[in-house]
Formats: C-alpha cells, sequence, structure tokens
C-alpha cells in the first residue's frame, strides 16, 4: 500500500492520542485497529509494513493507515513517536495521499499540534478533533502529496536513497548508481522534476532534517551536524545561516519561545 484516500469534509473523533514508546523489549510488533484510523509522527528510524510495501521510517516522517489494516513496525531499540487513533466520515475521499511522507519543515508544527491533541483528549475532546484535523489538513498537503504518485521513478528512487543516507557521504555518482542511471541522466530528470540540481537538494534536505531535530529533540549540537552528515561544526553552523537564517542555537531557542507562547 502506497497511498490512501480520506475525506477532511468533517472532524474527526479522535479516540486516543499520546506517546507510543517501543522497541524496548521487541524489534517487531503487529497492529490491526478495525474501525480507526492510525496517524503516526515518528521520532526514530526503522521501517513500516503495510500492505506488502515496506516503508523506511525516519524522525520527522508521518504515516496514516486506514482502518482494519495490518501494519509491522520494525523497531532499532527504544523508538518513540507521536499518534492518533480517530475515526473519519464516511463520505466521499478526494484526498490521495501516501502512506508515509517526509513532514519536513511541517514536522515540528505538527508534533506542536499533537501534544496538543495529546493533552486535551481528556479534558476536551473538541480540542483534540480540532488539533488533529488541522494535522490531517497539512498532511494532505505535504509537499509528497502534490505529486500525487506521478513522480518520476528514477528521481524518487534517488531522494529515497539520499532520505536513508542523509548522515554518509552522499556524491551524486552514488545516488545515480542507485537510482539505476547515469550522472548526466539523473542531472538532467531531476532538475527538470524538482528544479534543483542533485547537490542542492542533498543540502536542503539535511538542513530540513536538522531544523527538525534542532526543535523536537534534545540532541546536542555536535550530534545533531553529525546525524546529517556535517561532522565540521563551522561548516555546518555556516550551512544553517545560510539554508535556516539562522545559528542552529538561534534556530533551537527561537523554536522553544513559539512552543511556550
Amino acid at each position: 500500500m502506497e497511498h490512501v484516500r480520506l475525506s477532511l469534509d468533517a472532524p474527526p473523533e479522535v479516540v486516543n492520542a499520546g506517546v507510543g514508546v517501543h522497541g524496548v523489549s521487541t524489534a517487531h510488533e503487529v497492529f490491526r485497529l478495525p474501525d480507526l484510523w492510525q496517524l503516526h509522527l515518528y521520532n526514530y528510524s526503522g521501517a513500516l509494513s503495510v500492505g506488502g510495501a515496506v516503508h523506511p521510517v525516519r524522525p520527522g516522517h508521518v504515516s496514516l493507515v486506514p482502518p482494519d489494516t495490518e501494519v509491522h513496525f520494525h523497531y532499532r531499540g527504544r523508538s518513540e513517536h507521536l499518534y492518533a487513533h480517530l475515526r473519519l466520515a464516511d463520505t466521499d475521499a478526494p484526498h490521495r495521499v501516501p502512506v508515509m511522507q517526509d513532514a519536513a519543515a511541517e514536522g515540528a508544527l505538527l508534533a506542536h499540534l499533537l501534544r496538543h491533541a495529546v493533552a486535551a483528549v481528556p479534558v476536551s475532546p473538541a480540542r483534540a478533533s480540532a488539533e488533529v484535523w488541522t494535522v490531517l489538513w497539512h498532511v494532505a498537503h505535504l509537499t509528497g502529496s502534490v505529486h500525487d504518485g506521478r513522480q518520476h521513478p528514477v528521481v524518487a528512487a534517488a531522494q529515497a536513497y539520499v532520505e536513508e543516507r542523509l548522515a554518509d557521504p552522499l556524491a551524486v555518482p552514488d545516488i545515480a548508481r542507485a537510482a539505476g542511471v547515469s550522472h548526466t541522466h539523473l542531472t538532467r530528470l531531476f532538475r527538470a522534476e524538482t528544479g534543483q540540481t542533485v547537490v542542492a537538494y542533498v543540502r536542503h534536505r539535511r538542513l530540513e532534517r536538522a531544523r527538525h531535530l534542532l526543535l523536537a529533540s534534545t540532541l546536542p549540537i555536535p550530534a545533531v551536524a553529525a546525524a546529517v552528515g556535517i561532522a565540521d561544526l563551522q561548516a555546518f553552523n555556516k550551512a544553517c545561516r545560510r539554508e535556516l537564517g539562522a545559528g542552529p542555537r538561534a534556530v533551537r531557542e527561537a523554536g522553544a519561545t513559539v512552543r511556550q507562547s
């Protein structure tokens, strides 16, 4: 299963929401919720298997699984995510949404909204419903949803390769080899599909992942830099200022100010 269809004409009924912690005692779990959608925002690396398709899980990724669907979670140690289990109106479903997406720059906002939903569930179901409804609208309009499955498979393969290896050295010839094409062919396809060079895309994705880790985790700044493949702190500081408009410490402090407001 690669995509799901959902209707957002009416707010969801949020049955449960919380922080899930898994992978402590087992590396594999199976779930099936007969009449509930599963919405997850991940803060770990692993894999999700649903309907015969395997989706890599990375921090900042968000998944939507429809009711009565068996899902397999594969963990790599302690794994934490925010979740909501919900019912949606059974009407026409015009939104075709990938099962798994990278929330990228939206990740911090989605986490903020879901934390509000978690706090609201026991005291204000209407507030929880409103927060999750907002999350669903954002998820339905993430960049990955706009392509609606029509992205060139070579570009999709290259991007998937990059996403799984943001912490590692990434050379364009290696990315092209993984996508099954020549360096020149990938460069041409990539620019035509995305309007960016491969190098610019890698840089952008590294810094968006860094933004997410700075805002949504307590990892030390050197660990964040290493997690996105920029081990040199001076280079990481320069890259943050160029791509994010501020140094890493300022990005984190600005995020903390927003959460407290």
